[in-house]
């Protein structure tokens, strides 16, 4: 069993007094020159799809006074493909995602400079291999290999998991099984102990979070609603309300009144994430300015 929740998070801290101070509630580094100031401890994410824009991205936007909007920015999508000759699941990037992983000086390091933290986002890809099917122990640890090399390889902060487009069974693989997921998780948890792993809430894998008397929650993160312009709650056995994200976003579909409404809502139910998908390269400061009001009292800020 890896380290607990509460002790993994603590590790992420920033260090000193101060920055314990201002982030003992969110587990991650604080902005660079100063702690945001928050009216909630909620961390904000930003999915990107990269095949269009950079995740750079994340890294322009502000509140008024000072502090970053974006605590956690994704790159998505890697795949989780299946090579029918080895009969194995391996981890595969797009030309796009590879060239913003390569170019991370331009793309990634900025953001991280900021305080940002930058998961590598993985998802099915229509050939049978899924989070939920591997065959055996041994298989879940050799794909864990995989992705821990990609966060050594490229500087990353962590490993996101997406379970959909699997189409589990093509190309003979099996269904789904109750201790895939948790296997996995456990492997990864091991090779990477000071790194974020986190749950976009959807597939098989969201249904088989607990195997063998070990919860999920006890080796992720954070968990996130995955339906936009919606509220619904994750069920992530471990994961309490400062780990989790109902209120989910498209910031390029869903209406500000909407994306309003569920800020308001986070806070009011104490919740620790609000999570955001499709940030643009165009200016979306009067739009991310609807949020981070009923968030943190602030408006958002663009700064190019």
């Amino acid at each position: 069993m890896s380290v607990p929740h509460i002790s993994r998070r603590h590790m992420l801290l920033g260090a000193g007094a101060a920055a314990i101070g201002a982030t003992a509630a969110t587990g991650l580094a604080p902005s660079a020159g100063a702690a945001r100031p928050l009216a909630s401890p909620t961390l904000m994410t930003g999915y990107v799809e990269v095949n269009n824009y950079s995740i750079g991205n994340v890294a322009k936007y502000e509140l008024a006074g000072g502090g970053n909007v974006f605590d956690i920015g994704l790159i998505f999508a890697a795949n989780i493909n299946y090579d029918t000759v080895g009969q194995r699941a391996y981890l595969y990037n797009n030309p796009q995602v590879q060239a913003q992983l390569d170019a991370a000086d331009v793309h990634i390091r900025p953001a991280q400079a900021k305080g940002i933290k930058i998961l590598l986002s993985v998802l099915g890809n229509h050939q049978g291999a899924g989070f939920a099917n591997f065959p055996d122990r041994a298989s879940a640890e050799a794909f864990a290999d995989q992705l821990a090399d990609a966060v050594t390889r490229y500087g990353l902060d962590g490993i996101d998991f997406d379970d959909e487009w699997s189409n589990y069974g093509a190309n003979g693989t099996g269904q789904p099984n109750d201790f895939s997921f948790v296997y996995l998780l456990q492997a990864l948890r091991s090779r990477i102990p000071d790194k974020l792993i986190t749950l976009y809430y959807i597939g098989p894998s969201s249904q088989r979070l607990s195997y063998g008397g070990v919860n999920a929650g006890d080796l992720l993160d954070y968990a996130w609603n995955p339906y936009y312009g919606t509220w619904g709650v994750p069920n992530v056995p471990g994961l309490g309300k400062p780990e989790l994200a109902p209120a989910a976003i498209n910031i390029q579909g869903t209406s500000a009144s909407t994306a309003a409404s569920l800020a308001s809502r986070t806070v009011s139910q104490g919740y620790g994430v609000f999570n955001t998908y499709n940030l643009g390269s165009a200016d979306a400061s009067a739009y991310l300015s609807n949020v981070t009001r009923n968030l943190y009292g602030k408006a958002t800020v663009y700064t190019g």
